[in-house]
């Protein structure tokens, strides 16, 4: 197995919704925000090279909204998708697995571009692959509560299924070469892979650990539906993370692609920040 990042540019987000009841003044230490209070995200995906499948998980927010709905967002950076599935020596075309945590804009909005800008006829970015939510967070996503709607756009979603390459994890249990982890609290049923790679336990943490800064338990976004949940998903999942000694990988951390945790007193902390390509 062979593990490829794919950088997709990055974005903005008011710092406040991104760290919820934390006070500025302390967030802004690992996150710091611009003059309009809003901090730079990553949005880091994944290529996994698995034999002759070649699974990506999840795809950035794409290009085909219009201006009025990216000028909120602030895209910039030098890369694309495209081009960092091409720097990895790839196309569109050889991906064979789309693997989607959630159905967020900036996480599956690149899964689907415009045939023609003009009509707005959309078709999927990857001709041949197989693309993979769950049945409940689908239905979550594609019946959206009034506190989502605006992150579930139907652009995005109703194309898979219409193409007919939308695939179920659940339907398909052994389909994919890596463990989930289903969490509630972000969203319903979002889903965090596990992937084994050389030895160690890499952990695609999504949103459920957006930064290196969200790692002590009172940090979460304000995004968040049911924050009481995550909370306490958190507390578990970190524990197990040094027990087990897992790498996170994160998405939307701007500096750090991975780390590793230690148990202090005041809960798991940073041990080692590090990149992809450095595990050996």
């Amino acid at each position: 197995m062979n593990l490829h990042i794919i950088e997709t540019g990055f974005f903005k987000l008011d710092g406040g919704a991104m760290f919820g009841v934390v006070p500025k003044v302390i967030w802004q230490k690992t996150n710091p925000a611009d003059e309009n209070n809003l901090c730079t995200w990553a949005m880091r995906c994944l290529l996994i090279e698995d034999g002759d499948r070649l699974i990506l998980i999840d795809n950035g927010i794409g290009d085909k909204q219009d201006e009025r709905f990216l000028k909120h967002y602030y895209l910039h950076g030098d890369v694309s998708l495209e081009s960092s599935i091409n720097k990895a020596g790839f196309t569109s075309g050889d991906v064979t697995d789309m693997f989607l945590t959630h159905l967020h804009f900036d996480h599956c909005g690149g899964g689907v571009k415009w045939k023609d800008r003009e009509n707005k006829i959309p078709e999927l970015t990857f001709k041949n692959a197989r693309y993979w939510t769950n049945k409940d967070h689908w239905s979550w996503a594609t019946k959206p509560n009034d506190r989502e709607k605006a992150s579930f756009l139907k652009e995005n979603l109703l194309p898979m299924e219409e193409s007919g390459q939308l695939n179920f994890v659940e339907d398909h249990p052994e389909s994919l070469p890596f463990d989930v982890l289903y969490v509630d609290g972000h969203t319903d049923k979002m889903m965090i892979p596990h992937i084994s790679y050389k030895g160690k336990t890499i952990v695609y943490v999504a949103d459920l650990l957006p930064s290196v800064g969200h790692i002590p338990l009172p940090y979460i976004m304000g995004y968040d539906v049911r924050p009481l949940l995550t909370l306490e998903e958190k507390k578990k999942f970190l524990n197990e993370v040094v027990e087990q000694e897992y790498i996170l990988f994160f998405e939307h951390d701007s500096i750090n692609q991975c780390c590793t945790l230690r148990q202090t007193e005041k809960g798991p902390r940073v041990k080692e920040t590090f990149l992809l390509d450095e595990i050996s």
